[in-house]
C-alpha cells in the first residue's frame, strides 16, 4: 500500500498539472502544431526549393495539355498573336496610322515585338486568376506550397514566350533588324519581366481563390491595359501633342518598361529617343518590388486555400 500511494499521487499530480494548462500552453509543452498551419517564409521558401522538380514537370504538363485538342498543336502559341499581329496592322498601322515616324522596317516588328511581350504579361495574369480554384481539387487533396502552382503557371507562359522568340527574331531580320549585341539585352529583359510577371501572379491567384468572378472581369482589365501600354503605337509619338507628363506615366508602366527594352534590343531603327530616362532601374524596380510583395502577399493567406 505504501508502495503505490506515492505512485498514484504522483500520477494524479502530473495529470492535475496539465488540466491546468490551456491547450496552446499543452501543444507547445508537448511539442505539436496546427494541422495546415502557414509555415515561417524560410521554411516557405524552402517547400517551394524541395518541389522545383514539380513546378517544371507541372508546368511542361500544362504547356503540352494546352493544345492537345488542336490538330496544330503548340503552334497556336505562334500563331495566334502572329494573327493579331495582321489585324492591328490593318487597322492601327494602315487605317489610324498609329506608326506614323516610323517605316514599315521599323514598326511591323515594333508591333509583333509589343504583342508578344504583352501576351507574356497577359496570360500570367489570367493563368494566375485561376491557378487556385482552376486546380482546387488538387490543392484539397495534396499537402504542398500552393505558390508552386501560380509559379508554375508563369513559367509556363515563359515556355511560350521563347518559342514565340524564335518567330520575332526572324520577322526582325525580314525586316532588316540582324543579330547584334544588343540582343543579349533580351536576356536580362525578360528575366526581369518573369520576376514581375510571378509577382503579379500571386496577387491575382490569392485574389481569384477568394473571388472567382474576377477571372471574368480581367479580360477588360487587361485590354485597358494594352491600349494604355502603347503595344500597338508609340507613346511619346502619338501623345507629342499633349502635356509631357501623360507620356511619361504610361510609358513608366511595367507593361510598357518591358515592351520598350525589347523593341530597343531588338530592333536597329527602335533608338533610345523612345525610351524614358532610367528605363533599367524601372525594369528593376517593378521587378523586385511585385515578385517580393505578391509572393509575401501570397504566403499571407497559404493556410486558407481550399477551405471553405
Amino acid at each position: 500500500m505504501s508502495d503505490t500511494t506515492p505512485a498514484g499521487a504522483t500520477a494524479t499530480g502530473r495529470t492535475s498539472v496539465d488540466d491546468g494548462l490551456s491547450a496552446a500552453q499543452l501543444a507547445a509543452k508537448y511539442g505539436l502544431s496546427v494541422s495546415g498551419a502557414r509555415p515561417t517564409l524560410v521554411q516557405y521558401i524552402r517547400q517551394l526549393w524541395g518541389r522545383r522538380h514539380f513546378i517544371m514537370a507541372f508546368a511542361q504538363a500544362k504547356l503540352t495539355a494546352q493544345y492537345s485538342q488542336a490538330k496544330l498543336g503548340q503552334l497556336w502559341q505562334v500563331v495566334t498573336p502572329l494573327l493579331n499581329a495582321v489585324v492591328y496592322y490593318l487597322i492601327f498601322g494602315l487605317i489610324l496610322d498609329s506608326g506614323r515616324g516610323m517605316t514599315d522596317e521599323v514598326f511591323i516588328p515594333f508591333l509583333v515585338t509589343g504583342l508578344f511581350v504583352f501576351t507574356f504579361t497577359q496570360s500570367s495574369v489570367m493563368a494566375g486568376v485561376r491557378s487556385i480554384s482552376g486546380n482546387i481539387g488538387l490543392v484539397r487533396a495534396l499537402h504542398f506550397p500552393r505558390a508552386s502552382l501560380p509559379i508554375s503557371l508563369a513559367l509556363q507562359q515563359l515556355q511560350q514566350l521563347l518559342v514565340s522568340m524564335i518567330v520575332l527574331a526572324l520577322v526582325a531580320v525580314a525586316f532588316g533588324s540582324y543579330p547584334s549585341l544588343s540582343w543579349l539585352l533580351i536576356v536580362p529583359a525578360l528575366v526581369l519581366q518573369f520576376f514581375f510577371n510571378t509577382g503579379l501572379a500571386l496577387m491575382m491567384a490569392r485574389a481569384g481563390a477568394k473571388t472567382p468572378d474576377l477571372a471574368q472581369l480581367m479580360p477588360f482589365i487587361m485590354r485597358t491595359w494594352m491600349y494604355a501600354s502603347g503595344v500597338m503605337f508609340s507613346i511619346p509619338v502619338m501623345l507629342e501633342d499633349h502635356p509631357a507628363w501623360i507620356a511619361e506615366v504610361l510609358q513608366w508602366n511595367p507593361a510598357a518598361v518591358y515592351m520598350d527594352l525589347i523593341r530597343f534590343a531588338l530592333i536597329d531603327g527602335y533608338g533610345s529617343q523612345y525610351l524614358p530616362p532610367h528605363i533599367w532601374a524601372f525594369a528593376l524596380g517593378w521587378a523586385v518590388l511585385f515578385g517580393v510583395a505578391g509572393f509575401v502577399y501570397f504566403w499571407k493567406a497559404e493556410e486558407r486555400y481550399g477551405r471553405g
